[in-house]
């Protein structure tokens, strides 16, 4: 694993352990939860960079790299969206994958039956985002591994840099406006199917890094 330099939503010092083969975090304790919109900027980055190589096999655990007790598979929920993590049993911290991270932080959203409708419209294929294989969008989601036809939600992510704009004070002149962002207009398929084997999350991601943040 390497580690990150963040920050919390104190503005003191954050060192989390990111592992990119694995496509996977490490929190210790709750640190997590005292992202700042920031650093969740920050992570957005890395798994944007990490998204452009091949998915890796399902995490199956592990040990707990603080005291080496075997991790113990957690499922929850955030709001209707359903993510999991490994936990340590004493309670050090947890192993939580990038797209379950996005999923807990409420970026990832699983399609509504009018979504589906007009994407089936559109689409005909796309890659399973947690596993990469096929997905035929008329079953909704993928026959491999079950997971539901998700996209990344570029309102919430629009929201995340209203915050990073408010934490920054007034904007500087001729800096863009927010509702500048796709996040902010109806659903236009034509950016998916412009993309080789498209990945609603991958490629949603990637979009939001290129045309909100400006990342070339």
């Amino acid at each position: 694993m390497t580690v990150e330099h963040l920050q919390t939503r104190l503005r003191s010092p954050l060192d989390i352990d990111v592992c990119l083969s694995c496509q996977a975090l490490w929190f210790d304790g709750y640190e997590s939860l005292q992202l700042s919109p920031a650093a969740t900027l920050s992570i957005f980055k890395i798994i944007g960079d990490a998204m452009d190589h091949a998915r890796p096999a399902p995490m199956a655990g592990g040990r707990c790299p603080r005291c080496g007790d075997p991790l113990a598979l957690i499922h929850d929920m955030q709001r209707l969206t359903r993510f999991q993590y490994w936990r340590c049993p004493r309670e050090h911290g947890r192993l939580i994958a990038f797209l379950d991270f996005l999923r807990e932080k409420d970026f990832i959203h699983p399609l509504t039956p009018a979504q589906l409708a007009d994407l089936r419209q559109n689409i005909e294929s796309i890659n399973c985002s947690n596993c990469g294989a096929p997905v035929d969008v008329e079953q909704g989601k993928c026959a491999h591994c079950g997971t539901p036809v998700s996209m990344l939600d570029l309102h919430q992510a629009e929201r995340l840099i209203a915050d990073l704009q408010r934490a920054a004070g007034p904007a500087a002149p001729g800096q863009p406006a927010s509702e500048a962002s796709p996040g902010s207009r109806l659903p236009d398929w034509q950016w998916l199917k412009d993309t080789p084997s498209p990945d609603l999350v991958a490629s949603g991601l990637q979009r939001f890094l290129q045309q909100i943040l400006q990342r070339p």
